[in-house]
């Protein structure tokens, strides 16, 4: 039996790649990225902060596995069984856009980790980026920035 190493990975990958484009295997075969972000804390989105807490405190606050919800496959946490409720009520309003990956990033047709300390709310959305730097560039635009990213989602999860 030949042994796995870096390059029959990498063989591999190609071929399937190669064998997906042209239809030979489906390309469900190939797992997208998962809807919501989970990637700072698993399964958790924005990192167990508190999605409502943004827009009721400004800020971003840690929330508790004492309320907590599974919505879209992910857990969610709340500082308080009030910010649950308004959460359930409509997740739509207050879960990050872009399912919580950097806006930046998706603007530009990728994604990226979108951290729960560099936010912003615009047009009574909440949007994550990647750090300080990132957020700065996406500033410069942000109704374009946007508009891109609303083009791009959800097909960057495939890429």
């Amino acid at each position: 039996m030949p042994s796995f190493n870096r390059r029959n990975f990498l063989t591999l990958t190609a071929s399937a790649a190669v064998a997906a484009s042209l239809g030979l295997v489906s390309s469900s075969a190939f797992a997208a990225k998962p809807q919501i972000f989970t990637g700072l804390v698993k399964g958790v989105a924005v990192a167990g902060h508190d999605p409502v807490a943004y827009f009721t405190q400004g800020k971003p606050v840690k929330g508790s596995t004492d309320h907590s919800l599974v919505h879209e496959g992910a857990e969610w946490r709340f500082s308080s069984a009030d910010n649950k409720a308004m959460f359930e009520a409509n997740p739509a309003k207050y879960a990050p856009q872009f399912g919580g990956y950097c806006a930046y990033a998706v603007s530009q047709g990728y994604t990226a980790k979108g951290e729960p300390d560099v936010w912003k709310i615009v047009d009574d959305r909440l949007y994550l980026n990647f750090n300080r730097g990132v957020q700065r560039r996406w500033e410069k635009d942000i109704p374009g920035h946007i508009a891109q990213g609303n083009g791009n989602w959800p097909k960057v999860l495939t890429n």
